[in-house]
C-alpha cells in the first residue's frame, strides 16, 4: 500500500512538473522540432541554441502581450 501512495504522489509531480514548464515555455523548443518534423520542412530545425536566441529577438523586437 505504501509504495503505491508514493508512486501515486510522484506520477502527480511529475504531471505538475510537466504543466508549469508548460506555462513557462520550457517545452517550447521540444514542441517547435515536434512541429517542424511533422510539417516537413525541406531543412533542418534550428539547433537549441539559435531557436533560443531567434525567439528571444523576436520578443525584444514586438514586446506583445508582456508585463514587463
Amino acid at each position: 500500500m505504501r509504495s503505491q501512495g508514493l508512486a501515486a504522489v510522484a506520477t502527480g509531480f511529475r504531471s505538475f512538473a510537466r504543466y508549469f514548464q508548460g506555462v513557462l515555455g520550457a517545452d517550447a523548443y521540444t514542441k517547435y522540432v515536434e512541429h517542424h518534423r511533422v510539417t516537413g520542412h525541406g531543412t533542418p530545425p534550428l539547433s537549441e541554441r539559435e531557436f533560443w536566441r531567434d525567439r528571444t529577438d523576436r520578443q525584444e523586437t514586438n514586446p506583445q502581450g508582456r508585463c514587463c
